[in-house]
């Protein structure tokens, strides 16, 4: 189904046809790609999931507008598709893994997994993971903690892609932070970069020929800017908080990799195809087995209350807790099909 939708760039001139294709459609012709690369039949539909859950959340800079990139991972040995993760130590409910360079977001999830798992045991559960590669959407785990009921955080490293707050070259990573709370009503997740925007958000936003909403970090003179092309050449991405974020993304980096025993950002390849050996943490809390459920939800709802009872700084629209806008894109991309540029669809296509 096409949709005749297009838009072009303000400084570069280009056309983005944009299709709308049935969720079940994109996950069977992932899936078949994933297979010819050597991937079980199990673990190829997981993975083409997951790509096309990202996608349908609207996360569209880590779905399936990255499922080439992942590829080309795969072909130059970067990712091991039959590689799976390990326990290599565990003391009480805390458990240190090798990701054996497999999948990404199979090995995130399978860590997230087991920590959500070690938290109905000890109230709360923790896997140091390291040796792994990236894991696509972070926020896809916090989902997963979240609605198996209980409170979720990871983060991983990444190769050095961020200039340190008064530094000009990449030296500190992105490091993404998820943070999910469980609720009936929806749960709350948030999903953040250390810095303001990340690499695919930017490319996200050169593509539709859009303007960042603020200044995501410098231009080649050393001025901040809104346009996403000129920070992608500069390489200067502006950390979230200024100081604040940087130093939060050393301490990220400093936690996964002492904890993982593996690389730290300044160890990892500065190069998008051989970004591999990443360490990541997940950790699970389950204090349901303290008591008193019903008063935990009854606190999330009067979080969520307040919030939606503040005054907007625009007329006719709401304030929204994190992961609210991202419910409300599952359902719709899921009635009208996922959003996919027409160009990514057939290079898919032909793999």
């Amino acid at each position: 189904m096409k949709n005749p939708g297009l838009k072009s760039e303000t400084w570069r001139t280009q056309i983005i046809f944009m299709l709308r294709i049935p969720i079940t459609e994109v996950e069977k012709r992932l899936a078949v790609v994933l297979r010819k690369l050597g991937f079980s039949d199990g673990r190829a539909e997981l993975c083409a999931r997951l790509f096309a859950e990202t996608t349908c959340d609207g996360v569209y800079s880590h779905g399936v507008n990255r499922f080439a990139r992942f590829v080309a991972m795969v072909r130059n040995g970067s990712v091991d598709p039959g590689a799976e993760p390990g326990v290599v130590s565990r003391f009480g409910a805390m458990e240190r893994w090798d990701g054996q360079r497999g999948p990404g977001n199979l090995n995130a999830q399978a860590a997230m997994g087991q920590a959500i798992a070690l938290s109905r045991e000890h109230s709360i559960g923790c896997v140091a993971m390291r040796n792994t590669n990236h894991w696509m959407r972070g926020g896809t785990y916090g989902w997963q903690a979240a609605e198996a009921g209980v409170i979720g955080m990871c983060w991983t490293n990444t190769m050095p892609n961020v200039p340190p707050w008064g530094g000009v070259e990449p030296a500190i990573g992105n490091n993404p932070l998820v943070v999910a709370v469980p609720r009936a009503k929806g749960p709350v997740v948030l999903d953040m970069a250390m810095s303001q925007f990340s690499y695919g958000v930017l490319e996200s936003y050169r593509k539709r020929g859009e303007l960042l909403p603020v200044d995501g970090g410098f231009d080649a003179e050393g001025k901040l800017t809104r346009n996403p092309g000129a920070i992608e050449e500069s390489q200067r991405l502006l950390p979230v908080g200024f100081w604040k974020g940087s130093g939060l993304a050393v301490v990220l980096d400093m936690v996964a990799a002492m904890s993982s025993l593996g690389n730290a950002t300044h160890a990892i390849a500065n190069d998008p195809l051989q970004e591999t050996g990443l360490s990541q943490m997940f950790v699970a809390i389950d204090p349901r087995g303290l008591g008193d459920a019903m008063r935990m939800e009854e606190i999330a709802d009067a979080v969520v209350g307040s919030l939606h009872r503040s005054r907007p700084a625009e007329k006719e629209k709401t304030v929204l807790y994190p992961g609210e806008h991202t419910l409300r894109l599952r359902q719709e991309n899921r009635r009208l099909g996922l959003p996919v540029e027409e160009s990514v669809w057939a290079e898919i296509g032909g793999m």
